[in-house]
């Protein structure tokens, strides 16, 4: 299993662990992709999963760059026109220190505009 599969493993059930229903992984559509996809109650989360090994160039909050924020948006609409109704959503991300299940940072509602 490469790291990166690893780490979304280890999101996947630090979230499942947190209440979070996982509804799907590696969603994927042209331009875009969406790691996570969970439910907290009625609200449809789209989680953004990264990590990094060492901070010489930032910490795993900083690679969500604006590219990135665009192509994680672009996903969830392609994501959302295939529901018959769109429910409540937002954007999180969980970050990680290489593969540490106990410094996972969990970062609820980002913004990404």
């Amino acid at each position: 299993m490469n790291r990166g599969a690893a780490a979304e493993g280890l999101a996947t059930r630090f979230l499942a662990a947190q209440g979070l229903a996982i509804v799907g992984r590696n969603y994927r559509c042209r331009g875009g992709e969406i790691d996570i996809i969970a439910r907290e109650g009625r609200t449809l989360v789209f989680v953004e999963v990264r990590m990094r090994r060492n901070a010489a160039f930032g910490g795993p909050a900083e690679s969500i760059t604006w590219t990135k924020r665009r192509r994680l948006r672009l996903a969830a609409e392609h994501y959302l026109a295939r529901l018959r109704h769109e429910p409540p959503c937002r954007f999180d991300a969980v970050l990680l220190d290489d593969l540490d299940a106990e410094r996972i940072e969990w970062l609820r509602a980002i913004d990404l505009d």
